[in-house]
């Protein structure tokens, strides 16, 4: 129980210390790599214009495609409560770039549908990760640069992690976000667990009923706590605000945190990935760590995960108000995260 309490206290309850900037080579060596990114392209495009939709696993995923189709590709993977949106300035600097951006909806969000009306709706993390490599198979995509934030970051942990074939290169805001149950079980200190207090809501049958009568004012409170400096509009909200309308988003939401709090069984097909992932897997692909400077949701500090990264590694801090969100607040430090990954 120690060594639980030890690596749940580094993993989570560090997010209320201060960032350490953190930079490091296969080599070890160490250098400061903080930046301070004008956003000079954050809210320059509303849309990703006609969506895709392709059968892949359990589901029919909708996705956005940008770039040329013969581009090297990369996975965009957005989290909760976010949306494709999160992306949709970065997809157009990395299509420029010459990449096929691929921006698929998580499942429960936007077009993202099960195939079959008997398929649990589970959002346990190896489920949501097993989505991205039955995407990439349906698309015959046989490696991909993968990037993503809160649960897109986390499966893109688990792909580099489990599937370090298919995976070119990560980059993850907030660093290594695997999991288990029997971490997640260990208590917290006072302050950090009152950062997950929607969490804990979640586990109870008033904050399902809550979160289904109010998905758009409860993802909205949650947007102004994890990103407390991010002055976003109306629209803006609306446009992501749309997905949550998905007939399974309140489930696979509240699955995932009963999930992580051993609350609710997940499925049985997942448990060799569930085995593996409790382990917490070295990630032996070149990869960029980033996090923002004003991030307000649980997050644990950079020096905690940097000896997780095996293979060629940088951290960066991005500095200039961002919050949690950080590919829809700083675009132009993600997709140049992106592009920086693949050259590792």
């Amino acid at each position: 129980m120690k060594e639980i309490n030890r690596q749940r206290r580094l993993l989570i309850a560090a997010a209320g210390m201060a960032a350490i900037p953190f930079a490091r080579t296969s080599s070890a060596q160490a250098e400061t790599a903080s930046q301070v990114v004008p956003d000079t392209i954050r809210g320059t495009n509303t849309s990703f214009g006609p969506l895709k939709q392709i059968d892949a696993g359990d589901l029919s995923i909708g996705y956005a495609e940008v770039g040329p189709a013969g581009g090297k590709p990369v996975l965009l993977l957005h989290g909760w409560p976010y949306d494709i949106h999160c992306y949709v300035d970065v997809a157009p600097q990395l299509a420029k770039a010459g990449y096929r951006v691929v921006v698929p909806f998580v499942r429960g969000y936007g077009t993202t549908k099960f195939l079959s009306g008997a398929t649990m709706r589970n959002g346990q993390q190896g489920a949501v990760a097993s989505d991205v490599i039955a995407l990439m198979d349906a698309l015959k995509i046989s490696t991909a640069t993968i990037a993503g934030c809160d649960w897109g970051a986390r499966s893109a942990n688990i792909v580099a992690a489990l599937w370090p074939e298919r995976c070119k290169a990560l980059v993850s805001v907030s660093g290594y976000l695997i999991g288990s149950q029997a971490l997640n079980k260990a208590p917290l200190p006072p302050k950090a667990e009152l950062l997950w207090w929607y969490q804990y809501y979640f586990t109870t049958e008033r904050g399902q009923a809550g979160y289904q009568k109010y998905t758009k004012e409860f993802a909205r409170l949650i947007w102004e706590q994890a990103s407390p400096k991010w002055a976003f509009d109306d629209a803006t909200f609306e446009r992501s605000a749309a997905a949550f309308s998905n007939p399974d988003h309140v489930a696979i939401s509240i699955h995932n945190y009963r999930w992580r709090l051993g609350l609710a069984e997940g499925e049985s097909r997942y448990d060799d990935i569930e085995k593996k992932l409790a382990t917490f897997p070295a990630i032996n692909v070149p990869s960029i760590t980033l996090e923002g400077d004003a991030n307000g949701a649980p997050h644990p500090d950079p020096s905690a995960y940097a000896k997780k990264f095996a293979a060629r590694y940088l951290h960066r801090t991005i500095s200039g108000g961002i919050g949690h969100n950080l590919p829809q607040e700083a675009p132009q430090a993600f997709a140049q995260a992106v592009i920086d990954a693949g050259n590792l």
